[in-house]
């Protein structure tokens, strides 16, 4: 059963349990469970940081991150922040679902950061590892605190989320982009419902995110859809790409990124387990499909982003590129390097003053305001 968004937001008097802290989390200071999040332990943490710069070198068009929330209680299967999990002593699987670290005061220490003579103001993107607007943020509300400290300080912002609590903060988000560039992406990549269900459990369904997504371009924001993973054999027919893409640009969606399922280690192990515990007779093709690397072939990748490219232009998504995140037949792509095809974001999901400095990939449906990628 999906959750519901506002079951989410704690009631007063209803008091969570604490535990001893008995993990070595730098800064814990307690360990909680609560009836209205069954199954999920958060472990409450005061950070000294939480800007985090991106590696030199990066192809991601940002150079900063904040990532409010480790672990990540959407639980879906294929993600691929699976691995940072174990850097906190935790599992890659049961434990990604289940531990979420939550820095509590995150907007606190936000605001001593860019305070500081030497932030340059450069854009702050949210969502690059876990998500913002997972179950968390209902009861936590970290997010309205950051995006206020962003936008105040004069620093662009873009957030990536599956999650639908992200509509309580329309309002701020729209005062938001009166004072600085703003990008909102969401990620969706299959309108079958009973798959999502099965593979995403803990997300809002995709026709909840659907409507998040009309909800945005009503209020005049910006929203990317980041249409990934496209799941060899089980979301990538024909039907279900025509769904996808017809049900995006019916609500209204500035640009659409897609691409195929993405398996570094800690994710394969995961996936392959659910893979061959819900679909045994697909497993083998999986193995032949990624061998021993994290990216499907390149005949596979060439042979979806050909689809793509077609479903983009039969539903009106204009582009110059339609697979995630490069062409792997873009000239200007390394050969055989699939990391060439990294680093594109849709139209609408990043700032428009990031999209300024960045090679231009994508355009918006015709008829639609100015590219804001």
């Amino acid at each position: 059963m999906r959750w519901d968004a506002q079951a989410l937001l704690e009631t007063p008097g209803n008091a969570p349990a604490a535990s001893p802290a008995l993990l070595p989390l730098a800064g814990l200071v307690r360990s909680v469970t609560t009836p209205e999040f069954a199954g999920v332990t958060f472990h409450e943490v005061t950070a000294k940081s939480v800007l985090n710069r991106v590696p030199a070198g990066s192809r991601m068009p940002f150079e900063w991150t904040i990532n409010p929330y480790r672990g990540c209680s959407h639980a879906c299967v294929y993600c691929f922040a699976r691995k940072t999990h174990t850097y906190l002593d935790f599992d890659a699987g049961l434990d990604f679902d289940s531990q979420v670290v939550v820095k509590v005061n995150a907007a606190e220490v936000l605001r001593k950061e860019l305070a500081k003579p030497s932030w340059a103001r450069r854009q702050v993107a949210l969502g690059t590892n876990t998500d913002p607007y997972q179950r968390a943020e209902g009861r936590y509300r970290l997010m309205p605190g950051i995006i206020s400290a962003l936008a105040d300080s004069g620093t662009p912002l873009s957030i990536l989320t599956k999650g639908t609590l992200l509509a309580r903060d329309i309002p701020l988000l729209k005062s938001a982009a009166t004072q600085v560039p703003v990008g909102i992406g969401i990620s969706l990549a299959m309108t079958d419902e009973a798959l999502s269900e099965a593979i995403e459990p803990g997300t809002p369904g995709p026709r909840a995110r659907l409507k998040l997504i009309s909800r945005l371009r009503e209020a005049g924001l910006p929203c990317g859809v980041m249409a990934m993973p496209i799941l060899p054999w089980l979301s990538d027919s024909d039907e279900a790409l025509d769904s996808l893409f017809s049900s995006l640009a019916a609500a209204g969606a500035t640009g659409v990124t897609a691409g195929a399922l993405y398996l570094k280690p800690g994710t394969r192990e995961w996936f392959m387990g659910w893979l061959a515990a819900n679909h045994p007779h697909l497993a083998g093709k999986y193995r032949r499909l990624y061998g021993q690397g994290s990216y499907a072939s390149k005949e596979y990748r060439m042979w979806l982003a050909g689809k793509v490219r077609y479903f983009k232009a039969r539903h009106g998504f204009r582009s110059t590129s339609g697979f995630s995140h490069r062409d792997v037949d873009d000239p200007s792509s390394p050969a055989d390097d699939p990391r060439g095809e990294e680093a594109q974001y849709p139209a609408g999901s990043i700032p428009a003053q990031a999209a300024q400095q960045a090679t231009p990939r994508e355009g918006q449906q015709g008829g639609a305001q100015p590219v804001l990628f």
